[in-house]
């Protein structure tokens, strides 16, 4: 039997990264929730919204509620301060909450308590007294915070007054040149570091690493570090740690974070799902890693998901320059979307004027078994005619055809740039937008 895990917040990029992660698990089924309806709303299935936000006192037993109605063997946080909030309240909550111990999620909150922890095992910035600056640049961040929200590279007197009056409560470290990376470690509950690797953070936005690819050169000098962490830091599951190179070209420590990276995805595509591990270590499975050997590169952009209020039990479908490009290449898109209509127990109709065949030509592009009938019909002949279902949507490349059928019938036409905003758009329900 499937265990239920619940992520919250679910419209983070980490969140985001656990759904895509777990989606298909045959072990764990997926609920998200959040307190503000984001893209969350619009990626998981299962959704509950209206949450009171953790800085709220209804919070805890709004969240004991939830994991009581819908059986959550295990709440999967998805945001660094949550982490720690349910982490101190998880005896009370009264079901798993994944992530490693209150005293390692406390320490990687804290940038200050981190450095102050590791300073005398790996190399940290210098960290300046707002009185003792005397060389510029230097770099402003939040003691507490996530991304780059905050950060500053500091290069005049004036504008370190500016910030400390705005971020009294953030450090001044020293201002690092080099190059910046992550390591995606994986902890087992042992104690044993099963998987580090290394990549190099090649564009940033927003302090989230939108192009990475792996470190591929000798990377002793991140072994050694990532081991001295393991080894006084006591993890559990997936965790990173962020470096960047100083003037003399030396690893220097950013932050260490007790949850996977956003960007973890590169190694998933090799083969380590860090969300699947962690999950498995949480209820005391023993795990291994299986990495394939080849080059990847990750880049992550703006993704679209859309949420479409038709409803329709049958499917008129084009094929030519539609269903098949230049009698070439078949629409991929289109046949995801097909099957996700099989999947729905939607009826799907071909409805084609293609000159040849059109069974030899479905047998050739291996599309013959997708059809519930196929309405094939003369050139000359008017599609509108041959649709005997108004509770449909109509799918065709031609402009004129899916204007004749608008105006006609009056039901739902798109065009194959269109197919996007069919896949994976979910229903909710009214009550309490919980599925």
């Amino acid at each position: 039997m499937k265990k239920n895990i619940f992520v919250f917040p679910c419209g983070s990029e980490i969140a985001l990264e656990i759904y895509r992660s777990l989606r298909y698990s045959t072990y764990f089924n997926v609920i998200g929730g959040s307190s503000v309806d984001d893209h969350g709303y619009f990626v998981f299935e299962n959704y509950i919204g209206n949450i009171p936000f953790i800085t709220d006192t209804n919070f805890i037993p709004a969240i004991k509620q939830i994991v009581t109605d819908n059986k959550i063997d295990a709440i999967y946080p998805a945001m660094d301060a949550v982490i720690a909030a349910l982490k101190q309240n998880e005896n009370e909550i009264g079901c798993k909450i994944i992530c490693s111990d209150l005293e390692t999620v406390e320490l990687c909150l804290s940038k200050r308590k981190t450095y102050s922890k590791l300073y005398s095992i790996i190399k940290c910035p210098d960290i300046f007294d707002v009185f003792s600056i005397k060389k510029f640049p230097v770099f402003g961040k939040p003691d507490v915070g996530y991304g780059s929200r905050g950060t500053k590279k500091i290069e005049t007197a004036e504008s370190l007054t500016d910030y400390i009056a705005t971020y009294p409560e953030s450090l001044l470290c020293e201002y690092l040149c080099g190059d910046e990376y992550t390591v995606d470690c994986f902890t087992n509950r042992k104690g044993e570091l099963m998987f580090y690797a290394p990549r190099i953070r090649q564009r940033i936005m927003n302090g989230i690493s939108v192009n990475t690819v792996p470190y591929i050169e000798e990377n002793n000098e991140f072994f050694e570090i990532v081991n001295k962490i393991n080894a006084n830091v006591k993890f559990r599951g997936a965790w990173f740690v962020q470096l960047k190179r100083n003037q003399y070209n030396e690893l220097v420590l950013l932050e260490i974070a007790a949850r996977l990276g956003g960007s973890s995805s590169l190694f998933r595509a090799k083969g380590i799902n860090f969300a699947l591990l962690t999950l498995f270590d949480a209820f005391d499975y023993d795990v291994s890693i299986l990495e394939n050997n080849y080059s990847v590169e990750l880049d992550r952009a703006l993704d679209n998901k859309f949420k479409i209020d038709i409803h329709y039990n049958e499917v008129f479908c084009d094929f030519d320059d539609c269903l098949v490009i230049e009698e070439k290449y078949v629409n991929t898109e289109l046949i995801c979307f097909l099957y996700q209509c099989f999947n729905e127990n939607i009826k799907i109709t071909l409805l084609t004027k293609h000159k040849n065949d059109i069974k030899e030509t479905l047998a050739k592009f291996r599309l013959d078994k997708i059809f519930d009938r196929i309405i094939h019909i003369d050139a000359e002949k008017n599609k509108t005619e041959y649709i005997d279902n108004i509770n449909s949507i109509f799918i065709d490349d031609s402009f004129a055809e899916r204007q004749d059928v608008l105006q006609k019938l009056n039901i739902p036409v798109f065009s194959i740039d269109m197919i996007q905003c069919l896949l994976n758009y979910n229903y909710h329900c009214a009550d309490n937008n919980k599925c």
